[in-house]
């Protein structure tokens, strides 16, 4: 198989997930991360913030993020997510779309401390997005979907193996979106 995924349109009813977006742009410490590619340092075209239980350190793209503590905000997300799938998570990735022109390019969450078959929840919030994604060794087959205020996307299972995806940037006019994305890092002995 694969990979797994899963999308619902509305997993936070619309008052809750706006409440949830203002909070979170007006309490999050965002940063404008710096990405590595080989020997070059760009700037990242969002902003972003980790949270997450202590030692639930992650890296990616050559940034190691040591997680800031669960805010109220986070908890009642997580909290009400792990209630809906039933899966545990410690940690999370906020990013922060300002705008149409920020983007998150071609990847796979697939960082040795997430494991074999991770599962990564995402929660959307604010602005709809086109969400893209494309597998590694058959490049034609492609699959895209909208995500909307208060919707889900789950991956699961081979996803992180054989499929990349993308949220590109876009000409259309574009209001602020968070997207939320919980996982479960593999913690060090």
């Amino acid at each position: 198989m694969d990979g797994c995924l899963w999308t619902c349109d509305h997993l936070l009813p619309t008052e809750q997930a706006t409440r949830l977006l203002v909070a979170l742009i007006d309490e999050t410490e965002w940063v404008q991360p710096e990405i590595k590619f080989g020997s070059r340092v760009v700037a990242s075209p969002r902003l972003a913030a980790w949270h997450g239980d202590p030692r639930a350190v992650y890296t990616y793209s050559g940034i190691r993020n040591s997680p800031a503590p669960w805010t109220e905000t986070l908890q009642e997300i997580r909290t009400y997510l792990m209630n809906a799938i039933g899966i545990q998570f410690n940690s999370v990735l906020l990013n922060y779309y300002r705008d149409g022109n920020d983007s998150m390019g071609w990847h796979r969450d697939n960082e040795r401390e997430l494991g074999e078959e991770p599962v990564i929840a995402s929660i959307s919030l604010g602005e709809k997005r086109r969400f893209q994604m494309q597998h590694v060794k058959h490049k034609q087959q492609r699959w895209e979907v909208e995500l909307g205020h208060g919707s889900a996307l789950i991956m699961a299972g081979r996803t992180q193996t054989f499929w990349r995806h993308c949220v590109p940037k876009t000409k259309v006019q574009k209001t602020v979106r968070v997207n939320l994305t919980f996982r479960q890092v593999n913690l060090p002995n």
